[in-house]
C-alpha cells in the first residue's frame, strides 16, 4: 500500500479490487453511488462471488489507483447488504397538459376542466 496513490471517488474505475480491513478481497467495483452535483458520496457497489454487495461511504477507508481499502472486517463480509434497487425517478414534462386557451390553463391549475362562472338567477 506504500506505492499507491490516493484518488477521489469520481476517478474510481470499474473492476478495481475492494479489500477488507485486513486486505482480503471482497470483490471488484461494479459502480459508485454518488451525486456529483451535490458532491455526495454514498458508497460503492462491489461485485462479489455472492452477487452485488453495498459498501457504505462510512465503510470505505482509502481509495487508491489500485484498490479500495475498506473498514469492513473479514467476519462482516457475508453481512454486507445487497444494494437497494431504488425508487423510480420521475421527471417533469413541460409539454404535458398544454392548451392554447386561458380557461384550459385555469382548469389544469385549479382542477376544473371547464372553468365557468356560476349563474345567478337575479341577473
Amino acid at each position: 500500500m506504500t506505492d499507491e496513490v490516493p484518488i477521489a471517488y469520481e476517478a474510481l474505475a470499474k473492476g478495481t479490487p475492494v479489500l477488507s480491513s485486513t486486505g482480503t478481497e471482497i470483490g471488484i467495483v461494479e459502480h459508485v453511488l454518488a451525486d456529483s452535483s451535490l458532491d455526495l458520496f454514498d458508497g460503492i457497489v462491489a461485485k462479489t462471488h455472492d452477487g452485488l454487495r453495498f459498501v457504505t461511504a462510512d465503510q470505505v477507508g482509502l481509495i487508491t489507483t489500485t484498490a479500495v481499502h475498506s473498514k469492513v472486517a473479514d467476519a462482516d463480509i457475508p453481512n454486507l447488504q445487497k444494494p437497494h434497487t431504488g425508487d423510480e425517478v420521475f421527471e417533469a414534462d413541460p409539454e404535458q397538459n398544454t392548451g392554447g386557451e386561458l380557461n384550459e390553463w385555469f382548469g389544469r391549475h385549479f382542477l376544473r376542466e371547464h372553468w365557468t362562472r356560476p349563474r345567478n338567477d337575479n341577473e
